[in-house]
């Protein structure tokens, strides 16, 4: 029994195992010198496992008594954070060494969060979601951190853990509650101790204390505050990370928890994520808006998307969930390479953030510049472009779903939220001549900027077939 076990957690076992082998080997054998070969072997290991888990998984199976799932779900999460995971390490590991800030720490953090984001989309007991999000939320604390001789990282650090503690204290009083209500953590025995719509009102009460915790993970309105300053505040890879897995992961542990241990009271539990879908997009929408920071304005940015993607979990079906993992998938790829163009903004050899200096970007390098319009145009949902795909997606949904009156404040929040894409790409090719940013030049951030965009371009055909994945992953959750 233990074997099947063990054997059906492999993927993250080989990784944690990796993580700690060689954060003792670095620690013995000469520290940062190994900083960057970990840091491949990491990114390698990666995508060797994401390739794994949809090679050898079938069907939906359980491990140590019900507290761990692999089903279709869990394997399409764990390979989009996988491979978004290895994906911003390699992004940014010139950044990173040109800056004397790659540390031999970083990879095995992010490997290690990357670990707790497996099990988070994994979790069949409160205890094992609490586990998974714990080991991704301290190794996220300390990447924020990292640059130690920064105030503004170091604030960011600061910031995301004291409000990141409180946020678990939401979560695991409502735990406690739903524990206390239900008489077990396994989400078999909440679904049935919840029944068909007759909930006792504490373990609805408990259930709205777990959703504010999760909230907070994907930084949710009202609990988006610590986002923008910790966007800011760390080091563009590390933002670039905070962007991309840590939302997947975060999104599947919402659908997760809501469907295996509420299935039963969806209608509960939908108005409250309409609510936080409706204050999200708006308030991402308006709040970027003012914003000068390219770091700050993807922080709002993001607030929005998380907006969006929240709509296809509100509709309660399991084309709601297909919607929110087709837009998480796009989301995160997007994400990859906007924040590849951010990596390469430097004026005299130094990254500049600034949207002002795009002025007149075009010029100058014109593949790069053609490359962040399609994206910006993506992110803002302009048709033909595989962004708009993936709001169409959840704007259906939610339809369908008897929530027209969200997709409507949805159409229209992405209406506003075109303004401040729309601004960064007059800045590029109308924007007024001034000191403008370093020459382009190869390299890998701009690969991934590349490679993103073609994928927003090309990929209106069938979206690489990320829809019928998406469909067999939803099946598996909603059933």
């Amino acid at each position: 029994m233990i074997q099947a076990d063990l054997t059906l957690i492999l993927p993250e076992l080989v990784l944690a195992l990796f993580a700690m082998a060689a954060l003792i080997f670095a620690v013995y054998a000469g520290k940062d010198k190994l900083a960057a070969p970990i840091l491949w072997l990491t990114a390698g290991l990666m995508a060797v496992l994401a390739a794994w888990i949809g090679i050898t998984g079938e069907g939906s199976r359980t491990a140590f008594g019900g507290m761990f799932i692999d089903d279709g779900f869990a394997r399409f999460a764990k390979i989009t954070i996988l491979l978004s995971a290895g994906a911003v390490l390699v992004m940014g590991q010139e950044f990173m060494a040109r800056r004397d800030m790659l540390r031999f720490e970083y990879p095995i953090l992010v490997a290690l969060s990357a670990v707790g984001m497996m099990m988070m989309v994994s979790a069949g007991d409160l205890m094992a979601l609490y586990m998974g999000l714990e080991l991704q939320s301290l190794a996220l604390y300390v990447v924020a951190a990292m640059r130690r001789d920064s105030v503004r990282s170091t604030e960011a650090g600061l910031k995301y853990f004291v409000l990141g503690a409180l946020s678990s204290g939401l979560l695991l009083y409502g735990a406690s509650l739903v524990y206390g209500y239900a008489g077990t953590t396994l989400f078999t025995g909440i679904i049935a101790a919840a029944g068909e719509g007759q909930a006792p009102i504490g373990l609805l009460l408990g259930l709205i204390f777990v959703m504010s915790g999760l909230a907070f993970k994907v930084s949710a309105v009202p609990f988006h505050m610590w986002t923008p300053d910790v966007y800011e505040g760390s080091p563009t890879p590390v933002t670039a990370f905070f962007a991309t897995a840590p939302k997947m992961a975060a999104m599947g542990l919402f659908a997760r928890v809501l469907h295996d241990a509420f299935g039963g009271v969806s209608a509960d539990w939908s108005q409250v994520l309409a609510l936080l879908s409706l204050l999200s997009m708006f308030l991402g929408a308006v709040a970027a808006i003012g914003q000068t920071n390219i770091k700050r304005l993807m922080a709002y940015s993001s607030i929005a998307h998380m907006g969006y993607a929240l709509m296809g979990l509100a509709a309660g079906t399991a084309f709601g969930v297909q919607a929110m993992l087709v837009y998480m998938a796009i989301y995160v790829t997007m994400n990859v390479g906007t924040f590849g163009f951010i990596l390469t903004m430097e004026r005299d050899g130094q990254p500049v953030t600034d949207i002002s200096a795009l002025n007149q970007y075009a010029t100058r390098a014109p593949g790069k510049a053609l490359a962040m319009l399609i994206l910006l145009f993506s992110l803002a949902g302009v048709p033909p472009l595989v962004g708009f795909f993936g709001k169409l997606y959840v704007l259906r949904a939610a339809y369908e779903a008897g929530l027209a009156w969200l997709a409507v404040a949805g159409v229209i929040a992405s209406v506003i939220g075109a303004f401040y894409y729309l601004r960064i790409v007059y800045f590029m090719y109308f924007g007024e001549e001034g000191e403008g940013l370093d020459r382009s030049r190869a390299s890998v951030p701009a690969g991934f900027l590349m490679a993103s965009a073609a994928v927003m371009l090309f990929g209106v055909v069938n979206l690489f077939g990320i829809e019928g994945l998406a469909q067999a992953a939803a099946a598996a959750l909603v059933n």
